[in-house]
């Protein structure tokens, strides 16, 4: 639930930090954007419920989601809209095999967190779903980008699931 948080910070980061930027390289995207950021407002806001009903304090690796969100975000912006696109999806995909992992291993187990995961897992498709609809097949930019962040969601996801 820590690392889970945290991710859903990072990526309300990276959407604001899009956001901002694809006011200038895809305006057509904002709006999608704007929903995709308000759908990881809520699931941060779910998962922070949850921790506090738990006793638990954040994850140490918060912050770091939180900027290094930002950073990408605003990288990814600025090379628009099959960045935009091929981040999300990249980011999505990870992240849904993470939660599908944690809705098996919470199972019989814990159901307070697989209702809430499963809440989610939905709309978090629907972000990889919508994002892949706008990828160009082969285009090398979103194959960059794709490698590049589905190796940095990975890695933070595991340091996260350490801290």
């Amino acid at each position: 639930m820590k690392v889970d948080h945290a991710g859903e910070h990072g990526a309300v980061n990276i959407y604001a930090a899009q956001i901002f930027m694809a006011r200038f390289t895809a305006p057509t995207f904002v709006q999608e954007l704007l929903e995709f950021k308000s759908h990881e407002e809520k699931h941060r806001s779910l998962f922070s419920a949850e921790l506090q009903r738990r006793g638990l304090r954040r994850c140490r690796s918060y912050w770091l989601c939180g900027i290094g969100g930002f950073i990408l975000g605003l990288f990814t912006g600025l090379l628009g809209a099959q960045a935009i696109s091929a981040t999300t999806a990249a980011v999505e995909r990870v992240v849904l095999k993470h939660l599908q992992e944690q809705l098996l291993s919470l199972a019989h187990i814990d159901e307070g967190a697989v209702a809430v995961i499963s809440e989610i897992v939905a709309e978090e498709q629907q972000h990889h779903d919508q994002s892949i609809s706008h990828l160009i097949p082969g285009h090398i930019l979103s194959n960059v980008i794709n490698r590049v962040v589905t190796i940095s969601t990975e890695s933070v996801i595991w340091i996260g699931m350490r801290a």
